[in-house]
């Protein structure tokens, strides 16, 4: 068992660094601008510079030696000047600006450039002279030609087109980047290796800290309603199986039917007013003492035991039927002895499936009972989350989320190897 748990982990680390590579999909590269998400559409772009510096956000994203900056951003003359028509002596005419010739023309930029960084500008241009290109001058032919410009960012202080005005109708400016592996999937690689979820906007506090501040409300929460609902559930579907095809039967798939048919949203809404408000035997809201988990708890384990019995009743009818269980009846076993000596235990390998993939998720919380009731656990979390763009707790919960959920495929092989002992572990 030790060599296949080893070989296992071994497998197991390919997928985990696709969860770690789809986080970094999703939240880095298809989820847009994040910060003009978070900070808002109208954020100064100073201010968007230092949140892509804090998160990385201002390197090259797998890899390279050019990187956009918030300095300025790439222009397109086809509409408007954009930032050039605050720059005196500039004109715009046909989809481009011109440039007179013999002026210097500062390049309009948002804050001042890293001085201990180099930049490029890619300049998009023609002219009708013939001029000889210098230092920060331009020098184009009468096609449309493509030029850079190499510079310190302390040493641009302007543009000189020489010798005849220059026509213009694409800029763009990027940052050089020494290193070209020194990039936002290695960044994101540093973190996690370092454990450092990074830091929440909303709170400013560790992201590291707000999860083990709330794993511990959210357990508290979802384990009692994943024991309590495990063993309910099993019991009632062999009280079926015990009594199949009778009144009893009938009358348990009904209610996991009408129990299945209510939405989550109305078992909230109506405990918390039936009673919590009408009876007043329980508090709605917030997370002093385990009484405040008690109505939380039975809305829980009722709204979810209609699925859960209708699965395992299933499971011990499919088994009931097996030719083992008709040879344990010849022999004279009892109807209890056959269920519990024989279908409960033949039946442990879909039990254990359901079972143990549903313990990943006691670690992320009930996102609706926890909001509902004011209780800070990571569910509660994860919404005030959402709502607030919040990126870094986000990926932190989905990511842990991920990797708990790897690790209990594994847990649910050893589990059928223990309990069934044609199961072995190759």
């Amino acid at each position: 068992m030790i060599r296949y748990i080893f070989r296992r982990t071994l497998q197991m680390i390919p997928t985990v660094l696709g969860v770690v590579l789809i986080t970094f999909v999703l939240f880095n590269i298809a989820g847009g601008d994040l910060g003009k998400k978070v900070l808002g559409p109208h954020a100064q772009a100073e201010t968007l510079e230092a949140f892509d510096e804090q998160r990385g956000f201002n390197k090259p994203l797998f890899f390279g030696t050019r990187v956009t900056t918030r300095a300025y951003a790439d222009s397109d003359f086809e509409r408007s000047a954009g930032p050039w028509q605050t720059v005196e002596g500039v004109a715009h005419t046909n989809g481009m600006i011109v440039l007179a010739e013999g002026g210097e023309y500062e390049l309009p930029v948002a804050f001042d450039l890293r001085a201990d960084s180099e930049y490029e500008l890619e300049i998009e241009g023609r002219t009708d002279g013939f001029p000889t290109p210098g230092k920060n001058k331009l020098g184009f032919s009468r096609g449309w030609k493509k030029q850079r410009i190499v510079f310190q960012g302390s040493e641009l202080s302007a543009i000189q087109p020489v010798d005849a005005p220059v026509e213009i109708r694409s800029i763009k400016m990027r940052r050089v980047v020494n290193n070209p592996f020194d990039s936002q999937l290695a960044f994101y690689f540093n973190q996690l290796l370092h454990l450092d979820f990074g830091t929440s906007l909303s709170t400013n506090q560790r992201v590291s800290k707000l999860l083990a501040d709330g794993v511990v409300p959210s357990l508290m929460l979802t384990v009692p309603i994943f024991i309590i609902g495990l063993f309910t559930s099993i019991a009632l579907s062999l009280l079926c199986a015990f009594w199949r095809d009778t009144w009893v039967d009938r009358f348990f798939v009904f209610i996991s039917v009408a129990l299945m048919s209510v939405n989550y949203l109305v078992w909230i809404v109506a405990g918390q007013y039936l009673l919590g408000f009408k009876l007043g035997g329980f508090p709605v809201w917030g997370f002093e003492n385990f009484r405040y988990l008690a109505l939380p708890i039975l809305i829980g384990v009722v709204s979810g035991l209609g699925g859960n019995l209708r699965f395992y009743r299933t499971i011990m009818l499919d088994e009931a039927h097996r030719d083992y269980v008709r040879t344990a009846r010849a022999k004279g076993v009892s109807r209890s002895g056959v269920l519990f000596k024989h279908v409960l235990k033949n039946a442990m390998i879909p039990i254990i499936t359901n079972t143990v993939i549903a313990i990943p998720f006691l670690y992320t919380g009930s996102l609706l009972l926890e909001s509902y009731f004011g209780i800070p656990g990571l569910g509660y979390l994860g919404i005030n989350a959402i709502n607030s763009s919040d990126v870094d707790v986000v990926r932190a919960i989905v990511l842990i989320g991920a990797a708990l959920f790897v690790v209990a495929n594994l847990l649910t092989d050893i589990c059928y190897a223990l309990v069934d002992p044609r199961v072995k572990l190759k």
